[in-house]
């Protein structure tokens, strides 16, 4: 109902209402690559935003209302393919239910993360993600009047271009992904896990610092929070597959 209610709206009383607390945030979604993207999107908590249903073509920019305390993640599918009823498949980014998402996106995949506050003056928090591995840049900018540490996130750099060859996913003869370090090798140093499980003891590797000193404003290893984490409050986002610059 608040979905339906949201796209009868115009934009300038969508942003009062946002404002005053009655929604949390609007998610303005811009596809700046070369093809088509089809957004997904995860509820982690609160109420589900989207039912994942969307294409943007080159250009093509569209909107999903999130309520407030959502937390969850918006990442890029490419490559889809389905057919009238739904059914079908992505080549990156891929999830089970076909075109409208019922789970996450399979790695490699480039994550916007939210965990949105409970009213306007409440902090959001929001990053980047490269820690499943990438298939697209994506950018994160504030739009509004929001306060606190209010800055971009995102990877605009094409890390395909630049993948070393063991974590290359190809599709007809191009990479169209780039695994982590972490599902590539399934080792507790990579992944974090073990004798590995803290922040004292899983450091960056040279995966990760190449995925760092190539996008260094998104997350590139599990406890890369202190450069990537941004906090944000009163603020809606303007969310941009193959962004070209902050």
């Amino acid at each position: 109902m608040a979905q339906m209610l949201a796209k009868s709206l115009p934009l300038v009383f969508l942003a009062l209402l946002s404002a005053n607390g009655v929604y949390g945030a609007v998610f303005n979604l811009r596809n700046e690559c070369s093809f088509t993207v089809w957004p997904g999107t995860l509820t982690g908590s609160g109420a589900a935003i989207s039912d994942s249903g969307l294409a943007l073509s080159p250009g093509a920019s569209d909107q999903i209302q999130a309520p407030p305390t959502w937390s969850g993640r918006v990442w890029a599918r490419t490559g889809c393919n389905f057919d009238a009823g739904g059914a079908g498949s992505c080549t990156t980014g891929d999830c089970p239910g076909g075109l409208k998402c019922t789970a996450g996106g399979q790695p490699p995949v480039t994550l916007a993360e939210f965990t949105l506050g409970a009213s306007p003056a409440a902090n959001d928090f929001y990053d980047v993600s490269l820690v499943d591995g990438y298939n697209v840049g994506v950018g994160i900018k504030t739009t509004g009047s929001g306060t606190g540490d209010c800055s971009y996130a995102g990877c605009v750099e094409d890390l395909n271009a630049r993948c070393p060859p063991e974590l290359q996913v190809t599709a007809d003869g191009a990479v169209v992904a780039c695994k982590s370090a972490c599902a590539a090798f399934n080792t507790a140093e990579y992944c974090c896990t073990g004798e590995h499980a803290t922040p004292g003891t899983c450091g960056p590797t040279k995966y990760s610092q190449l995925f760092k000193s190539a996008c260094p404003t998104a997350y590139s290893y599990a406890y890369d929070d202190a450069s990537s984490t941004r906090t944000c409050a009163g603020s809606d986002y303007l969310i941009t597959f193959c962004p070209t610059g902050s």
